[in-house]
């Protein structure tokens, strides 16, 4: 079989070697692609980055079709999501954590959609975004556990349940979630009756309870996704999609935090 050999295009938002050698067992080279996987993966790392439209990459990536189609594969069978949760499990080893966490921190960040996206509405908050939400879960390191998005009418006590699930779905050790007022009552009821587990809510940082404290990494791992500029608005059709970009986004955080010497 033909060897598709790699050229490198030296973007900063390409993979190292070392990122690389991470993950590059979850792209066989031994299909009937006539590109070469880490050339395809720097291109979707391109489009997240800079948050270009798919026509536009430079010329030296593959052709644009050849990407968007192997982005399409990898997010329709969960690639993304299955690389994303193996650096999460390596992050926390490295950190001399145990694989999987026991605490869960949810919060959701509002943002505009740019098109006649499915699943949009108004958030009542005092922003007034038209759009969708990204309701994420993370551990108390900041790594992402699990992400939802939705249409921004929807409140957070009542769908806040659904990236709960997900992510205790992936991490059964999850003993209890922590969340800030909005999720009050029926996030509070449905997580005790669906999961049998607790919720602390957080009213403000206060040192009477060791863990509420930890909130705040919640918040910073939407701060590293505004290095995304594909996710600075919603520019996808679909939710999925959506899903896929923050995932993208988190797993190269992840990768850089991985290879950074310590």
């Amino acid at each position: 079989m033909k060897t598709i050999e790699f050229v490198p295009t030296n973007y900063d938002s390409d993979v190292t070697n070392d990122e690389w050698e991470i993950i590059k067992e979850y792209f066989p080279l031994w299909n009937s692609s006539e590109h070469h996987k880490r050339s395809l993966v720097n291109a979707v790392f391109y489009i997240d980055k800079t948050g270009c439209q798919w026509r536009y990459l430079p010329k030296n990536y593959p052709p644009y079709g050849a990407v968007w189609s192997f982005y399409r594969r990898a997010k329709k069978s969960g690639l993304w999501e299955v690389i994303m949760d193996a650096l999460v499990r390596k992050t926390r080893v490295k950190a001399g954590r145990k694989e999987t966490p026991s605490y869960g921190i949810i919060d959701s960040q509002s943002t505009k959609t740019m098109y006649a996206s499915n699943e949009r509405g108004i958030d009542g908050g005092g922003g007034k975004v038209k759009g969708r939400k990204r309701h994420i879960v993370t551990d108390t390191m900041g790594c992402l556990l699990a992400v939802t998005v939705h249409a921004a009418n929807i409140h957070d006590t009542k769908s806040g349940i659904n990236p709960a699930k997900k992510a205790f779905e992936k991490h059964p050790t999850i003993k209890r979630f922590c969340g800030d007022e909005g999720y009050r009552k029926s996030f509070e009821n449905d997580v005790s009756s669906e999961l049998k587990l607790g919720v602390d809510i957080s009213e403000k940082i206060s040192p009477k309870f060791e863990v509420i404290p930890k909130r705040w990494v919640v918040e910073r791992t939407f701060a590293w996704m505004s290095n995304s500029r594909r996710l600075s608005k919603d520019y996808e059709i679909t939710t999925e999609s959506e899903e896929a970009f923050v995932m993208i986004s988190h797993l190269r955080t992840l990768l850089r935090r991985l290879v950074k010497k310590t």
